[in-house]
């Protein structure tokens, strides 16, 4: 499929998704939300694909909204706001349900709506000197979509804060706060994104999306339900063909066949 606002490049079983409005630091319109949504949703399905990065064209990784996107929205009514909103909704919660690994290798600056960007990724990886900002109040708006994605990596008390503020913060808090996992020099960066793909590879696929699914119920059902799911679901994988293989490889002591 080809794409005109990110572009796709591929590796053995790893692709790399990259952001690519570098002359609007990579700002969020309708087409660059609806390819990035159906990109991912085209590697969900892919079985010869484990890890997808995701990344930025040029200085920033994602500025958050387009400004003339944003100039089409002052005229909207609600409804036509609610179906925006949807879309950005769409894409946040196609990322985060994706049954692959997902590395943020987050290359620059990102504001608003690019933190959530941020936020659904499993492992952020970024270099020092960044800027980030949840700046939506200086507008008269709030971070109300990405919240959904914000609240697992970052607590209550720091994006009431970062929130009401709407202050720019640097990589080091945002490693804090849990935002970003790990910070290195730029020297390191991309050296870093590969280990991360490496110890990726090393897990089961199947194993992988299961537990996006397990973390995903673990907020989502009331905690007697998710115990009893915790049990089903352990003894589902110990008898699948997946399973069978990692506990038989790990006896034998040889590598299981999703690593040759």
């Amino acid at each position: 499929m080809k794409y005109d606002t990110i572009e796709l490049s591929k590796e053995n079983s790893t692709n790399t998704i990259s952001l690519n409005r570098p002359e609007v630091h990579n700002a969020m319109n309708e087409q660059l939300m609806t390819e990035l949504t159906n990109c991912f949703k085209e590697l969900s399905n892919d079985k010869t694909v484990k890890t997808i990065v995701l990344t930025g064209r040029g200085k920033s990784f994602c500025a958050g909204a387009d400004l003339n996107w944003m100039k089409s929205m002052v005229s909207y009514s609600k409804e036509e706001n609610i179906k925006d909103s949807r879309l950005l909704l769409n894409l946040y919660d196609t990322i985060y349900s994706c049954p692959k690994s997902v590395i943020g290798r987050i290359n620059g600056h990102a504001f608003g709506g690019g933190l959530g960007l941020i936020a659904v990724c499993d492992i952020t990886i970024s270099i020092p000197g960044l800027k980030f900002a949840f700046s939506e109040a200086n507008i008269g708006i709030i971070p109300s979509v990405i919240s959904t994605y914000i609240a697992p990596r970052v607590n209550s008390a720091d994006m009431r804060r970062l929130f009401i503020t709407a202050e720019r913060f640097d990589t080091t808090l945002a490693h804090d706060i849990g935002l970003i996992d790990f910070v290195v020099t730029p020297e390191e960066f991309d050296s870093k994104v590969e280990y991360y793909i490496e110890q990726s590879r090393s897990s089961g696929p199947i194993a992988i999306a299961e537990v996006k699914n397990l973390i995903k119920n673990l907020r989502e059902m009331h905690i007697d339900k998710y115990k009893e799911f915790t049990v089903e679901k352990i003894s589902e994988l110990r008898v699948s063909e997946e399973g069978q293989e990692g506990i038989n490889a790990f006896l034998e002591k040889r590598k299981p066949k999703w690593r040759e």
